[in-house]
């Protein structure tokens, strides 16, 4: 494939964000890069300065939708200065400028239907942004197979030609670390098992029931530890702040370095993962099963496609199912032995060497418009 000049648009990107539409799209950063392209990324600023050139990250303004036009209307000035062969939204969020600056062709991520699904806030600003990334995006990538059906089922007229499924993948560095492991339990004051989440703090992430599992596992557990890493959205800050006060025995770590978040899923002896709808993939099960720790994860449809029979599967709202299904597995060493002994072989399918061959054909198939 010839050498293509590439633009990147995301609201956030790793490791300067941690969540899966940000880990994908750094993935595919650092693939293109190492195939020779010429790529450049414009994203928002939220947590590190990422120090790299070919990033350019916007200062944003952390308020609901306060960030739509400084996001925007940077990004429209960053295209309108160069050239690209390509240009690659991620997610209605980072499609929304190319929507506006309507002058050129583009590519579209479209992780998951969420926002369609269920309403997570008053303004319906992402259900009308995916109705119109899903008509004027010239090609469409999603992370499964699942997403792909639902776009077509809630956007009918849509030739599913247009639609192809990449999957997504985890990086090298996500393997067990046992040593550092036990620093770290002593390090944070971890006696018993530990209960492990990593991930976005947002509503349909369900970490209240969660936490409501947690609680009536202890019951038969007494010394099950809970650990949640990650850090609020603007819907969650006010709750995550009760949380806090209300919840003393839970362990709040806030944002984990990227560096740091293999040792983390590594101290783990169960991840959940309980989102009840918005998932187009499940990365975070895939890093914790890839450091060594089993995961439980609600039986929506992304995590049945990708996990298949490599973890342990919970009908979502249900914490007394979820925390039964807890305490079965930290009591059951052979099953968490059993899962991790066919995960790690499975896992191993989702590389970015996989994903980046895929995407190249996409972007062959999108120049040949």
């Amino acid at each position: 494939m010839k050498k293509l000049k590439i633009a990147l648009v995301s609201l956030t990107i790793s490791p300067d964000s941690q969540d899966g539409s940000a880990k994908f799209f750094s993935g595919i950063y650092n693939y293109l890069n190492s195939r020779g392209h010429d790529v450049k990324v414009i994203t928002g600023k939220w947590n590190l300065n990422l120090g790299d050139p070919n990033v350019s990250q916007i200062k944003i303004i952390r308020k609901s939708y306060l960030w739509i036009p400084q996001f925007a209307l940077k990004v429209i000035n960053f295209l309108r200065n160069t050239d690209f062969d390509i240009i690659h939204g991620n997610g209605p969020k980072g499609t929304l400028p190319l929507l506006l600056y309507n002058k050129k062709n583009f590519i579209s991520t479209i992780h998951d239907l969420g926002p369609i699904e269920s309403s997570f806030s008053f303004i319906p600003i992402e259900k009308i942004l995916i109705n119109e990334v899903i008509k004027k995006a010239n090609l469409i990538t999603t992370c499964s197979e699942f997403t792909k059906q639902q776009i077509k089922n809630f956007f009918p007229k849509i030739e599913l030609k247009k639609v192809h499924n990449l999957y997504s993948a985890i990086e090298n560095k996500f393997k067990p670390y046992p040593k550092k492991a036990e620093q770290l339990k002593e390090n944070l004051g971890l006696k018993g098992p530990v209960a492990l989440y990593i991930g976005r703090i947002a509503l349909y992430k369900d970490i209240e029931n969660v936490i409501k599992a947690y609680k009536y596992a202890k019951k038969e557990i007494t010394n099950l530890e809970l650990v949640i890493g990650g850090t609020p959205d603007f819907y969650m800050k006010e709750t995550y702040k009760r949380w806090k006060q209300k919840y003393k025995d839970v362990h709040f770590i806030g944002f984990i370095p990227e560096v740091e978040l293999p040792v983390y899923y590594s101290m783990g002896d169960v991840f959940i993962s309980y989102s009840y709808s918005s998932e187009g993939f499940g990365l975070t099960p895939i890093e914790a099963i890839a450091c060594g720790t089993p995961a439980i994860c609600s039986s929506i449809g992304a995590y049945n496609e990708v996990l298949q029979n490599n973890a342990i599967f919970v009908p979502p709202k249900n914490p007394k199912f979820l925390a039964r299904e807890l305490i079965n597995l930290i009591n059951d060493d052979e099953k968490r032995k059993e899962l991790l002994s066919h995960a790690q072989n499975f896992i191993s399918r989702y590389s970015w060497n996989s994903v980046g061959k895929k995407l190249e054909k996409v972007y062959e198939k999108f120049l040949s418009i």
